[in-house]
């Protein structure tokens, strides 16, 4: 098998078109964080990121992009904001995890939401996890049809939520792919204040992802489209919602509301008109993401299992990276798998998000001037 590395912004058409039939191939890769779009997105903002090529007898058969840095130490194409993450092949194609980390100058290959199927990386598996999908049906007729078929228990719940916020707050209505890029910002400042708020780390702090989702958002393709959905009373937007589609499949990925409506479970609500106005639009498979939450394990139909670990060489950075990483990566796995553990934690980083939002708002005060 012969190996060749392209730059994302400079990948041809012939190379594209290649790349989306081999996610037409086979349902492991219909992920639209799979996409040579979000890959090139990441590129245009990241710096540094390629895709490796596998050729047999002449055709493209495999795509592999990553990020890598000056000292030969990679990533997962868009690592900690992919929920997918896989060397994108032919059915029946064959490659070697050594090789392919020579080809592309590689001390060590790091990964977190890797596709099970990816048996050349399993040696290198550090541990695996639990990644709920819906899979979805189109349904006929009304969305309360829709719903009391798919979501009994949730049903007459939910439509209760909606009716009162419609008495409420004014007539609910729900967008499913909204156009106006100013409903974007307020789903990311809403993201932003809701980080700050529970003691995470703020993604819409940093420039590059800010404007990779802002580009993003205006990327029409068959096998990737921005889709911003939004709940509205009247015309106030009370939740949205950002992610990316495929042919396929929709992946569930920046959610936030407005806090004033948190009483009528707006993340809820946002998911469930997602996901009966994805079925409509042809899409047969909603990817909720890996992570333990509640609304997961009341929306999913059954689970895939994602792997992250460290493909690597013997190489003295890859072991000093594996060093610094993997302890990291075992801690946070390890609260994240024991209630116990899980809820003090998380209480910690929102008292931490509760101080450090009121110490911005103090800092953001007017000072007086002496007289």
């Amino acid at each position: 098998m012969d190996i060749t590395i392209h730059r994302l912004d400079e990948l041809s058409d012939s190379l594209r078109r290649a790349w989306h039939g081999t996610m037409d191939e086979s349902p492991d890769y219909a992920n639209p964080f799979l996409a040579p779009e979000f890959a090139i997105g990441i590129g245009r903002y990241r710096g540094r990121s390629q895709v490796a090529v596998l050729w047999e007898n002449g055709e493209p058969v495999g795509f592999f992009p990553y990020e890598r840095n000056a000292i030969g130490v990679g990533r997962a194409i868009g690592l900690g904001l992919s929920d997918c993450q896989a060397l994108v092949h032919r059915p029946g194609a064959t490659w070697d995890a050594q090789e392919l980390l020579r080809a592309c100058g590689l001390s060590v290959f790091e990964f977190d939401h890797l596709v099970e199927e990816q048996k050349p990386f399993g040696r290198y598996v550090t541990g695996t996890f639990a990644s709920p999908v819906l899979d979805l049906k189109p349904g006929d007729g009304s969305y309360a049809e829709w719903l009391r078929g798919a979501y009994p228990g949730l049903a007459k719940t939910a439509l209760k939520k909606e009716r009162r916020l419609g008495r409420d707050a004014g007539e609910m209505r729900f967008v499913y792919d909204e156009r106006d890029p100013r409903v974007l910002h307020r789903l990311m400042q809403w993201k932003s204040a809701q980080y700050r708020r529970t003691g995470r780390m703020d993604r819409f702090s940093r420039p590059w992802i800010v404007d990779l989702v802002n580009h993003l958002f205006h990327v029409r393709e068959e096998h990737f489209t921005g889709v911003l959905s939004v709940v509205y009373a009247d015309d106030r937007p009370v939740a949205a919602h950002f992610g990316p589609r495929s042919r396929t499949v929709f992946a569930a990925w920046f959610t936030a509301y407005d806090p004033e409506f948190r009483y009528y479970s707006p993340g809820l609500m946002m998911h469930l008109r997602m996901a009966e106005a994805a079925a409509r639009d042809g899409v047969t498979l909603m990817d909720l993401g890996r992570g333990d939450k509640e609304y997961k394990d009341w929306l999913k139909t059954r689970e895939l299992r994602v792997a992250e670990g460290f493909a690597s060489r013997p190489h003295p950075v890859a072991a000093a990276h594996r060093l610094w990483r993997r302890p990291v990566r075992g801690l946070r796995n390890t609260v994240l798998a024991h209630p116990g553990l899980r809820e003090p934690a998380d209480r910690l980083l929102k008292t931490v998000g509760t101080l450090r939002t009121s110490a911005r708002a103090d800092s953001g005060r007017a000072v007086p001037r002496a007289r």
